[in-house]
């Protein structure tokens, strides 16, 4: 069982463990390799009007995500959120979990759509759960991404429309 709850302050050592591993791991995110624990905190644990949150798992801190809105002023109608998932607990649903509760999050918070700006081609378990979750791949940048190990590789900004019942898909119309 997963558990999801707002992250507080004494979580970032827990939070900063599999952040720094999967920073330094050079495969995922596009994060600055000398990043100190207090650059990371402040980018991961930004202040309103985002949000971030932890997943539990037996009282262990073994996920977090963070959200909000994916451009400012008139772009603030669409969301965005980044995940980190322990290297450790991966396969556990726990991508999952913290996944479906971003899409209720940005739904009940009345976001248009969902929009990930950076998804790492090579990333093929977290391009599926995206998929599974009803994104859809809108475009690739080529060579975006220097992945660690396969070099420049490219970044998919993925979608996720938030429509009402009833109302159309922008993407289709």
């Amino acid at each position: 069982m997963v558990d999801i709850r707002e992250a507080v302050e004494p979580d970032w050592p827990l939070i900063y463990a599999f952040y720094k591993r999967i920073s330094d791991e050079g495969r995922t995110y596009a994060l600055p390799p000398d990043e100190t624990s207090e650059q990371a905190r402040a980018y991961w644990l930004e202040p309103a009007p985002y949000r971030t949150v932890v997943a539990e798992v037996d009282g262990v801190v073994v996920g977090s995500a963070k959200m909000g809105p994916n451009r400012p002023g008139r772009g603030a109608h669409v969301a965005t959120a980044s995940f980190m998932v322990d290297p450790d607990r991966q396969g556990e649903g726990i991508g999952l979990a913290l996944g479906t509760h971003v899409v209720e999050w940005a739904r009940s918070a009345g976001y248009h759509a969902i929009q990930f700006n950076a998804v790492v081609e090579t990333n093929e378990g977290a391009v599926r759960l995206w998929q599974r979750l009803g994104f859809r791949i809108i475009g690739t940048v080529p060579e975006a991404f220097d992945d660690a190990e396969q070099g420049l590789v490219g970044l998919h900004v993925m979608y996720l429309p938030l429509a009402a019942p009833g109302e159309q898909d922008p993407v289709q119309r």
